[in-house]
């Protein structure tokens, strides 16, 4: 959050945020209450990597045309693709729309490597709302994941880290312009969050602050400049962006 020309982490409630003395992955102590309408929002967090799973919901891989895997399909995003609540979109030149896609991400606490599922669970400090922008036409023509995925903006996280959740079965929900676009389950995925953190981290070390997008329900689709995007996950909160 930033306050007062201070960028600061803080444990924000309904009405305050009390900021702390370091990151939410070490020891810290508080230091003092800013009410919550004066504090700015920012990423929640800056990941050193962002890995995201591709086609985990059933009906999202039957509008795709894609075959159902048998294990996770993980790809990443940089952690320059990251903006924050109420940051602008930008859609790249060339381009008239990219796409919303609505997940639930779950936000590494501890390094974690080669962990069972159980395990996984208590690597994860909590969970928070996340938009994997897409430049489908991109995508594509790449023939892979990485160009259309990975632009400056294309992460959208917040409003906050989650710490007090289950996410097993989540409502997650997205919205262009107020209308309804998406809703999905978590409950839904192929791959469950401590499944997917316990593969990951088989693949590679996770560390505290790095990010798990988990894949998106089905009815992804295009956004222009000018819209307003939301992904509202129960229990969690709202992230909202202007694309520009």
């Amino acid at each position: 959050m930033f306050h007062d020309e201070d960028v600061r982490y803080g444990l924000a409630d309904e009405g305050s945020v009390t900021l702390i003395s370091d990151e939410p992955f070490a020891a810290w102590e508080p230091e003092g209450v800013v009410p919550l309408p004066q504090a700015q929002l920012l990423p929640p967090v800056i990941p050193t990597k962002i890995v995201c799973v591709g086609v985990n919901y059933r009906e999202h891989a039957l509008e795709m045309g894609h075959a159902l895997p048998d294990e996770p399909i993980i790809f990443l995003k940089p952690p320059t693709a990251v903006t924050g609540p109420h940051g602008k979109i930008r859609v790249p030149e060339g381009l008239d729309a990219v796409d919303y896609e609505a997940e639930l991400a779950a936000v590494i606490g501890r390094r974690t490597h080669r962990v069972s599922p159980v395990e996984a669970q208590r690597s994860i400090l909590g969970y928070t709302c996340a938009n994997d922008v897409t430049a489908r036409p991109l995508q594509r023509k790449d023939g892979q994941w990485t160009r259309a995925k990975g632009f400056d903006t294309f992460c959208p996280l917040g409003p906050w880290i989650e710490t007090d959740v289950d996410p097993r079965d989540l409502i997650v929900e997205s919205y262009v312009n107020g209308e309804l676009k998406q809703q999905g389950r978590t409950s839904d995925m192929l791959f469950d969050v401590f499944t997917l953190v316990s593969f990951v981290s088989h693949v590679m070390t996770l560390l505290p602050g790095d990010v798990v997008l988990t894949g998106t329900p089905a009815g992804v689709g295009p956004m222009r400049p000018g819209d307003v995007v939301e992904v509202r996950i129960a229990g969690i909160g709202s992230l909202v962006n202007h694309v520009v």
